[in-house]
């Protein structure tokens, strides 16, 4: 049987953690949760998960500077991002710098799973619109 993929959540909100992870292991996949990108980074080298579904507004670090640390790394493992405040010129900046996706929060189920689905057969926003 094979293993399921392993989505990591990392978010500043305990309540969207929980959320996610629940959405997450509703679709048969683990969910490995972080309350900080530090904490994320901290196990990432020894635990990589198949994608990262991130906040980019945390303190101490932002999913941005995470993203950035994963390539560091060597590690191109897809992230979405999501964000409680959206912009066009943040879209396009961390789409550039390789995201997956980009969500404005709230976001809808269906929007994460079809972000999910995308990122784990290797399609980026960019190529879904393409």
């Amino acid at each position: 049987m094979p293993t399921p993929p392993v989505i990591a959540i990392v978010d500043d909100d305990e309540d969207v953690r929980v959320a996610t992870g629940s959405l997450v292991r509703s679709l048969g996949y683990t969910a490995r949760i972080y309350a900080s990108a530090r904490d994320f980074l901290a196990t990432c080298s020894a635990d990589a998960p198949d994608c990262v579904i991130t906040d980019v507004q945390m303190p101490g670090m932002t999913g941005v500077e995470m993203q950035k640390g994963l390539h560091a790394l060597g590690s191109r493992v897809p992230v979405i991002f999501v964000t409680a405040f959206p912009t066009e010129a943040l879209r396009e900046t961390l789409l550039a710098a390789g995201a997956s996706d980009f969500l404005g929060k709230p976001c809808d189920g269906a929007t994460i799973i079809r972000s999910l689905e995308q990122a784990l057969t290797g399609r980026s926003t960019r190529d879904a619109t393409a």
